[in-house]
């Protein structure tokens, strides 16, 4: 109590002028993201707070702000940091520097393989990272019965991790046909989190289903595409978080949308989004740019990505350049294009030295990868139909067509036909309990020879490979065995690409920029057969959604994901 007290006091003593303040930004230019003006003067920093704005300040250290726009710190509304395939201690170091000073996490990745050993991995990262991580906690381990997982979480699990200092709430509940279903492991999930915050996931989730869904607790939805389902879901109540990961690019869609009026119930986010993209690219800066560029007005824009995220969470202390408000800041050298000069968290500047003594967690699930080596007779589609049902990749989204097409047939099976883009797709059961394998085709890669593999496969991260030939698809998988997880790319019979994940099968022990690198040379590598996808790997990692529409593939087989049942392949 005393220390909080002393702190209180110096807090006044400093707003008051009557100490100096801790940090002082001098002569600078703010964005007001509660009026939208740009208004001008010194910013008064003491520990971790704002406690001046409006007025003229000395400090302890001082700051030339001349020149520069000071922003609130950004906030991703939703990432799976296993997605950026780097510990979260090397999403740290990635993406603070660029602004993202918050981030809202579903560790659901490591979850599905590992259970609670994985959650329990990313709340010990939260406390050792210097961006401020809240991890929700994850609703749908495994998302559905159409897939083998490595684990189970029931609402029992989860009750348990519900007043730790990292936890907002549950995160993304994906099953949504099992609310509508009214099943009992579903709503018991949902019924222990209705004073908590529940993230959505509800793709072309609609009409009275979509108020069904609403009135289970759901706030928020990242996987909205299109500025018509954007306005019935704002209509209803429901955040809209503005996506723009590796895959699924929507802010171009959605960018329209943003205005006075609904900026106050939009977020950003990026979901899915690995360190090449965001080197290329960038993070939440990224998504600011982008929706500036295409006529969004730039302080809703702002205020989307900030304050607006900030309250959709319940995060009261952050979100405005204000007294009383942490101080989590931005200093850009241009505003609209949202280039960042300075990131201040918690009201120290960053620099390599924030990192510096936060050693990452030791690493888990580094023999996840339980599967035998494969044969080429694993491969095999037995003879039927020539007319099936084949998935169709749409470049930028994970939502993919249910195609029918003509599957040429010989020797008693059907075969991929890479002249006509008809590749054959599997997905091997890798968690040890099982050794399903499911088996279809896909079109939408383009390559005439060789074979991709993955052990990201969302979400319940099986062996998912794609090719030409079953003798290059089986290479590609026994190499992924070897690696206990990560990408391969193999091509008439040669290993010509790959990354290794032993993590968990998701993520690398290596620098971030050390992934960018090996990420860059794997994606060249699968152009050079022909791919035409900027995102070959992340797309394949989809294909095992099976609660994405409209057809996907498991472990268990092809998944008609509208009707939510299994299809012969």
């Amino acid at each position: 109590m005393t220390g909080g007290r002393q702190e209180l006091m110096r807090r006044i003593d400093q707003a008051l002028g009557r100490a100096r303040a801790d940090l002082v930004i001098k002569d600078t230019r703010f964005l007001n993201v509660a009026t939208g003006e740009i208004a001008e003067g010194d910013i008064a920093i003491c520990g971790d707070r704002i406690v001046g704005t409006y007025e003229s300040y000395d400090g302890v250290r001082e700051i030339d702000g001349r020149g520069l726009t000071v922003v609130p710190g950004f906030i991703d509304t939703h990432v799976h940091c296993e997605s950026t395939c780097v510990t979260p201690f090397e999403f740290d170091r990635c993406v603070l520097p660029r602004g993202t000073t918050t981030a809202i996490c579903d560790p659901h990745e490591i979850c599905n393989v590992l259970g609670e050993r994985g959650l329990t991995y990313f709340l010990e990262s939260a406390g050792r990272m210097a961006l401020d991580l809240r991890v929700q906690l994850s609703s749908c381990v495994p998302a559905t019965d159409l897939e083998t997982s490595g684990a189970r979480l029931e609402a029992d699990d989860l009750v348990r991790y519900r007043d730790h200092p990292h936890v907002l709430g549950l995160a993304e509940f994906m099953n949504f046909p099992g609310v509508f279903a009214k099943l009992p492991a579903v709503l018991d999930k949902l019924a222990a989190f209705q004073d908590r915050h529940i993230d959505g996931h509800a793709p072309l989730v609609r009409g009275r289903e979509l108020n069904a869904y609403l009135s289970c607790g759901v706030r928020n939805c990242h996987e909205t595409t299109s500025a018509d389902e954007a306005w019935e879901k704002l209509r209803k109540g429901m955040q809209v978080l503005i996506r723009d990961g590796s895959v699924s690019k929507d802010v171009h869609a959605l960018a329209g949308v943003i205005g006075p009026e609904t900026s106050p119930f939009l977020g950003f986010c990026t979901d899915d989004r690995n360190p090449l993209d965001i080197a290329e690219e960038g993070h939440m800066d990224h998504l600011i740019r982008a929706a500036i560029k295409l006529g969004a007005p730039v302080a809703h824009v702002y205020r989307a990505a900030t304050w607006s995220a900030a309250r959709g969470f319940g995060l009261f202390d952050r979100g405005l350049v204000a007294p009383g408000q942490r101080a989590d800041l931005v200093l850009l050298d241009d505003l609209e294009d949202c280039a960042v000069n300075t990131v201040i968290k918690g009201g120290a500047v960053v620099s390599a030295e924030t990192f510096a003594g936060r050693g990452p967690v030791d690493p888990v699930g580094l023999d996840s990868v339980r599967l035998d080596p494969v044969r080429v007779e694993d491969f095999r589609v037995p003879e039927g139909p020539s007319a099936r049902p084949v998935i169709g990749v749409l470049p930028g989204k994970i939502i993919t067509e249910r195609l029918t097409l003509e599957v040429p047939q010989r020797r008693g099976e059907a075969v991929a036909d890479p002249d006509r883009d008809i590749l054959k797709v599997c997905v091997f059961a890798r968690h040890g309990s099982n050794r399903n394998v499911g088996r279809g085709f896909v079109r939408g890669f383009g390559f005439a020879e060789g074979a991709i593999a993955s052990s990201v496969g969302h979400d319940s991260h099986n062996v998912c490979v794609v090719g030409a030939s079953d003798a290059d698809m089986a290479i590609a998988v026994n190499r992924l065995i070897e690696l206990q997880g990560g990408f391969v790319a193999v091509r008439n019979g040669h290993v010509i690409g790959e990354i290794a994940l032993p993590l968990a099968g998701l993520m690398s022990l290596n620098p971030f920029e050390t992934v960018e690198r090996e990420l860059k040379d794997l994606r060249a590598s699968v152009r050079a057969m022909g791919c035409p996808l900027a995102e070959p790997f992340l797309q394949l990692a989809f294909l095992p959604l099976p609660v994405i529409p409209h057809l996907k593939i498991t472990d268990m087989g092809l998944v008609d994901v509208d009707r939510f049942e299994l299809v012969d392949a």
